[in-house]
């Protein structure tokens, strides 16, 4: 693979006006293509094969038109400390809030406020449910703004007026100021690295190219909005980090005198040999969201894993065309100065030792101390892991600051907790003898259930075999008893199966909510299996070594258990809560573990592969497993740990942001790289190469016939080009750097 890209890197810089053109030419097809594509279709969230949405699909199909997907917003009505909606002037003011949000020409029908179900049992709080003929994202700006101005007569009347539903929620959030920051820092970190602008600049507009081409594809196909923000956050990091890495090799080929082509033409052979292999395990953690069977996490993996992609196709073939445009200014001030022939090398022994080398050689002077230690603490941060709750936020989680979570804490207060997480059981009599007589089993049934304080009437459908009835419990959607309360129930349908013939399913946004936390919760070990077991194999082939691919697996198992760790004591326990703007303490989203589990193995195999790599091409060329890895780190640590600040930044600007989801997805990001790129792979590694010395580079032979030879750290590369003639090199380079 090395002489491949070797070629390929060559054929770039040579032909870097055509290569340049054709990304123009991508991006802008790709731009067009999203501007002209319709609207994406949100189909909603579905979670096949659990009970709910079987509930759910049986009620479509036997409640034709009544589930049809359209926005919806409830009004909550609150009086004045110690008065009643339902006094005169109050009522008047709720009465004419929802005549005027119910002349809305998109609105469907809105509901009575004044219904017995829809006040209070202290008369202070009432509410409205509007529903419209539109989707939320087909709402017409004059619509929304028809409601909020209503809304505001209704607080000018001295009534506290909120709002909630799918027709006030916003889109998914795209970016932020916090997010311009991260990239602020990121490029403040390339400057630093490599101290020349263009060579700072180069990864950024990369990146962006790449990023871009991305998110419009994603768009132009028609997949949902909300599978952009993990493209967004992985397309970014991974593009500065890999052309962080092509470049930074192209610099050192460059210091050790090669030619501007014979530079980009070994960068892209060796570093970026290694690109396409962290982009693979990426990849291969991203497809593998699929195996939870949530269509939601299997769109986000898919968007999230084509970014990926495009940004590798970008590193390897527009960045060595750019450094053809600019060979000379991605160099250091004092090279561009010195003519670039072999002669002009400093010697190895020359100059103060780097940072990297001299931190390698510390870890490797006390290898099993150092492992102990990190290993330690990183097992302390991860003990609040051990209280990790799951569940699915709804308006509870959101800031206080919006109507929504206010129209939240209002109905709670005034319905009891339970009241927003209502239960909606669907009563199948199709195949009973007395449809009406199963219902009301049902009913007694739910009622004499512990932990359900209401149940509504049943409501048949049109042909009269099949009812659905409320049930409220007495504890919040969140609250295990409210999950506990849901088994029960679900224990009781046998029961009336055998009683009265009539099936019954539990569903409803609360019982989604379980549903989906049980099944990403089940899938856990399968995509562990999976999704580690193809990166082992792939890591046997890039380092053909068995221990080094498994101990790179266990130190991802630790920065994915510590990472857990921050996000149970931030979102779960509090801790910092102020600082980092967590509106709501609570259980931690479903579906955050498998997500994090696949984007944390991905980057950590990342950091791996780039830095491995360069610990064994210098083993492989001859250096003792101790020399290899203080020249491993010599050449690379100062890079990776320059790639770790900016995906931390990049990952860190969406803590930023107020959707709770993007929010802990950032935080967990971020804490995972911090424990995996300096605990992990900067210090455990090499202190549990030390500790293997040999032995950690030994394969079996039986296996070494098996894995294919892709030649990643470009040894067969290095042979073949030294079979050339020295002189003819020397001449190549000087011939080149005249050309430039």
């Amino acid at each position: 693979m090395a002489s491949l890209l070797y070629r390929f890197g060559r054929l770039s810089f040579r032909q870097r006006r055509y290569f340049a053109l054709l990304w123009v030419a991508i991006l802008a097809a790709c731009s067009f293509a999203a501007l002209s594509a319709p609207a994406a279709e949100e189909d909603g969230f579905s979670i096949p094969g659990t009970e709910s949405q079987k509930a759910f699909d049986l009620l479509d199909e036997r409640f034709p038109g009544d589930n049809a997907e359209g926005a919806d917003a409830r009004i909550v009505f609150a009086a004045p400390d110690g008065q009643k909606v339902t006094a005169r002037a109050n009522r008047a003011a709720v009465e004419k809030v929802v005549d005027t949000v119910a002349r809305g020409t998109q609105v469907k029908d809105a509901s009575s406020p004044f219904a017995p179900e829809a006040v209070s049992k202290d008369a202070s709080t009432a509410f409205a449910t509007v529903t419209y003929s539109a989707s939320s994202d087909d709402l017409s700006e004059a619509t929304t703004n028809g409601l909020m101005d209503a809304v505001e007569d209704g607080r000018a009347a001295g009534l506290t007026v909120e709002v909630g539903g799918s027709a006030v929620d916003g889109g998914p959030e795209l970016g932020g100021i916090t997010e311009l920051i991260g990239i602020a820092v990121a490029a403040l970190v390339l400057f630093i690295t490599f101290r020349a602008m263009v060579a700072a600049g180069l990864p950024l507009v990369t990146a962006l190219i790449g990023l871009g081409a991305g998110v419009c594809a994603i768009v132009a196909v028609g997949m949902s909005t909300t599978t952009i923000t993990l493209a967004l956050m992985l397309g970014l990091a991974v593009g500065i980090d890999y052309a962080l890495f092509i470049v930074s090799r192209y610099r050192a080929e460059r210091a050790e005198g090669q030619g501007p082509e014979e530079a980009a033409g070994r960068a892209v052979g060796t570093a970026g040999s290694a690109v396409v292999f962290a982009g693979a395990t990426v990849v291969i953690a991203l497809v593998g969201l699929s195996v939870a069977g949530v269509p939601m996490l299997t769109d986000m993996g898919l968007a999230a894993a084509g970014t990926v992609v495009i940004a590798v196709l970008v590193a390897l073939t527009l960045l060595p065309a750019l450094l053809g445009f600019f060979p000379q200014a991605v160099l250091p001030r004092a090279q561009r100065r010195t003519p670039t022939t072999p002669t002009t090398v400093l010697a190895p022994g020359r100059g103060k030792e780097p940072a990297g080398s001299r931190w390698a050689r510390l870890v490797i002077r006390r290898p099993l101390a150092t492992l102990l230690l990190s290993v330690a603490g990183l097992g302390i941060v991860a003990v609040p892991a051990l209280d990790l709750q799951l569940s699915l936020p709804g308006d509870e989680a959101q800031p206080t600051s919006t109507t929504q979570r206010r129209a939240y804490d209002a109905l709670a207060d005034g319905f009891g907790p339970g009241f927003n997480g209502p239960l909606t059981v669907v009563v199948d009599a199709k195949d009973a003898d007395d449809a009406k007589d199963a219902a009301a089993r049902a009913r007694t049934a739910l009622s004499a259930t512990k932990g359900i304080v209401e149940v509504s009437p049943a409501t048949f459908n049109k042909v009269g075999d099949t009812a659905i009835i409320a049930a409220v419990p007495s504890t919040g959607p969140a609250a295990s008893a409210t999950k506990d309360l849901v088994k029960t129930i679900r224990a009781q349908a046998p029961g009336l199966k055998a009683d009265a013939g009539a099936s019954m399913w539990v569903t409803g946004q609360t019982a989604m909510n379980i549903d989906v936390s049980n099944k990403v919760t089940a899938a856990l070990i399968p995509y562990l299996a999976v999704v580690v077991g193809l990166a082992v194999l792939l890591l046997m082939v890039v380092f053909r070594s068995v221990l080094v691919p498994l101990k790179a697996a266990l130190g991802f198992l630790l920065s994915v258990v510590a990472s857990f760790g921050v996000i149970v004591a931030v979102f779960q326990w509090g801790w910092l809560a102020d600082l980092l703007g967590v509106a709501q303490t609570g259980p931690v989203m479903s579906m955050m573990p498998i997500f994090l589990i696949g984007v944390v193995f991905g980057l950590a195999m990342d950091y791996e592969v780039f830095l491995v790599t360069r610990i064994r091409e210098a083993y492989v060329h001859g250096a003792s497993p101790a020399q290899a890895i203080v020249t491993g780190f010599r050449h690379s640590a100062r890079v990776v740990v320059a790639a770790a600040v900016i995906m931390i930044a990049v990952f860190a600007g969406f803590i930023g942001m107020t959707d709770s989801m993007i929010k802990m997805l950032g935080l967990g990001l971020a804490a995972a790289v911090l424990f995996d790129a300096f605990v992990v792979r900067m210090t455990i590694v090499p202190a549990a190469l030390a500790l293997l010395g040999k032995a950690a580079w030994r394969l079996p032979r039986w296996l070494d016939r098996i894995l294919p030879d892709l030649d990643i750290e470009g040894e067969k590369l290095t042979r073949t080009l030294a079979a050339e003639p020295t002189t003819a090199r020397a001449a190549s380079a000087r011939e080149e750097s005249v050309n430039v």
